[in-house]
């Protein structure tokens, strides 16, 4: 066993470095939230820049580089300045708990053309725990291989450009409560075939807030610019028990589900919040079926030239055919003069705000409060 915890106030570089970490650790919310077992550690307001060489972990509760800011874990706290800058390195874990990069108490990671790969349970290639921080990734290759490990998972401000993010059977992304992902030129593939923990939908964008203490309640917040998001399997977006905002511009979204959902807002395996879902497409093609629970509320706002080929209904069923509901909850649409809406089955919405001329009906009718809109 070859690992290595660096705890210093002066700048250390490490170049070419090969590191390998076996030995499982039982240490649960130590190994997720202060970095124990992990094969490289950074904490403790170090400074440190990894450039090229591999990083492997064969074990549980070993994350590949873990970036501790040392707040203790505690929501929303500032961090130390621990900072990790790592370019051109390969990392492989295969045990549970063990992502690729690990970010949590505030801390600040910076990655550069990274080549990730994860296979255990809990173990996204990028990956935060409580307390959160701040992690910037430009260019590389994020594969995960596990259950309940998305490509991303977010309790942390996270802004990915340039990469290439895949999924093998778990979301694609998670968000978790007042935090964020921002997606710039990304292609996004996921295939989530097997629902993990408390979720019962099966879906690409899962935008949630479990109450587990991990994430501070508030707006979640996913954005992407450009690129493409290619979802296998499931809903594209579900959002659940959180307040989320979802921003779309000039995404190639390919869905390939037989089902054609492309959002979902209603109840899941998570209670405590509601379920309440801002999407704002600027210059963005959407299609598809868009279902919104009856306890659930949906903004949408389409601009710049958005097209929005799209039915909305409230009957839900989840990934094991059980009933979530069977009525449309509060939905308000707000379509700009130069987006159009085109109806693929008749629609209840609970508002309209736009020029009636933009909505291609398509012989199906648009009813806004229960009242044919003409």
């Amino acid at each position: 066993m070859i690992k290595a915890a660096i705890s210093t106030s002066d700048e250390v570089t490490i170049t070419n470095p090969t590191v390998t970490k076996s030995g499982d650790s039982d240490g649960g919310d130590s190994c997720n939230f202060y970095g124990l077992n992990a094969a490289v550690l950074v904490k403790d307001g170090a400074n440190v820049t990894i450039e090229g060489g591999t990083i492997t972990s064969d074990a549980s509760g070993a994350n590949g580089v873990f970036c501790y800011g040392g707040n203790g874990g505690k929501n929303g706290a500032a961090g130390d300045g621990t900072t990790l800058t790592i370019r051109n390195t390969t990392i492989t874990t295969t045990g549970s708990g063990s992502g690729g990069i690990m970010t949590t108490g505030g801390g600040i990671t910076y990655a550069y053309d990274l080549d990730i790969t994860t296979s255990g349970q809990s173990s996204a290639p990028i990956r935060t725990d409580r307390g959160g921080g701040t992690v910037y990734v430009d260019g590389g290759t994020y594969t995960s291989n596990g259950l309940g490990s998305p490509a991303i998972y977010s309790t942390a401000e996270i802004h990915v450009a340039n990469a290439k993010l895949v999924s093998n059977l778990s979301e694609g992304v998670c968000i978790e409560g007042k935090n964020s992902i921002e997606l710039t030129n990304c292609d996004l593939t996921a295939n989530n075939t097997k629902c993990n923990g408390n979720a019962t939908f099966q879906d690409t964008i899962m935008i949630y807030q479990s109450m587990s203490g991990d994430a501070d309640s508030g707006t979640s917040s996913f954005t992407m610019t450009g690129g493409s998001l290619t979802s296998k399997n499931g809903h594209v977006f579900h959002v659940t028990n959180t307040n989320a905002i979802i921003n779309l511009s000039g995404v190639t979204i390919k869905n390939e589900d037989s089902e054609n959902i492309l959002l979902s807002v209603c109840a899941d395996g998570w209670n405590g919040a509601g379920n309440i879902a801002t999407l704002n497409a600027d210059g963005q093609e959407l299609s598809g079926v868009i279902k919104v629970g009856s306890d659930s509320e949906l903004t949408l706002n389409l601009t710049n030239g958005s097209t929005f080929t799209v039915s909305i209904d409230g009957a839900i069923t989840n990934a094991s055919g059980e009933t979530v509901s069977t009525e449309v909850g509060t939905v308000a649409v707000k379509l700009d003069s130069t987006s159009t809406w085109t109806l693929t089955a008749d629609t209840y919405i609970t508002s309209f705000d736009g020029d009636v001329s933009n909505i291609i009906t398509n012989g199906y009718t648009l009813y806004v409060n229960g009242v044919a809109l003409n």
